[in-house]
């Protein structure tokens, strides 16, 4: 059976999955790369370095953002966002945004760009010392789709 997500269940993949994409142009190229985030009330939030992304999204800040999650090819759900970057830069915001991101479940191996901070998981009593640009991903709209296979019993 393939389907379409309602609301509930694309925010539901959204909120249980920490790695997805984002694509971004520079009005002449399209770029797509993987990133790990943290969903919530409707934004996606993502911590980074300086680099080639940042300066495309500042430009232009119109972008994309995918999630799936693969069972296997005939079981899988999809959810593709389309959203505003904004670089978030005031200490308070800053720091909340972070307190999502410090909050996530991760698996017990996980990469370096998923640890935000020298010394995790524990995390600084300032998250503001945390290095790096946070940004989030104001979502103006989203879909989902899936595939479930219909096992039949005979």
């Amino acid at each position: 059976m393939f389907g379409t997500l309602s609301n509930q269940e694309i925010n539901q993949v959204l909120s249980d999955n920490i790695f997805g994409r984002i694509g971004f142009n520079d009005r002449k190229n399209t770029y797509i790369i993987p990133i790990s985030y943290a969903f919530h009330d409707n934004i996606i939030y993502c911590h980074t370095r300086e680099g080639s992304k940042l300066k495309i999204m500042r430009s232009n800040p119109s972008v994309c953002f995918e999630v799936e999650v693969i069972s296997d090819m005939a079981n899988w759900k999809t959810v593709l966002c389309m959203g505003e970057f904004e670089e978030i830069v005031n200490k308070e915001d800053r720091s909340q945004a972070l307190e999502h991101l410090v909050e996530r479940l991760l698996p017990i191996i996980s990469s370096e760009t998923t640890h935000l901070f020298p010394n995790w998981p524990f995390p600084p009593s300032n998250l503001n010392e945390i290095k790096g640009v946070v940004f989030k991903i104001n979502i103006t709209s989203a879909t989902g789709r899936f595939e479930m296979y219909d096992k039949v019993t005979i």
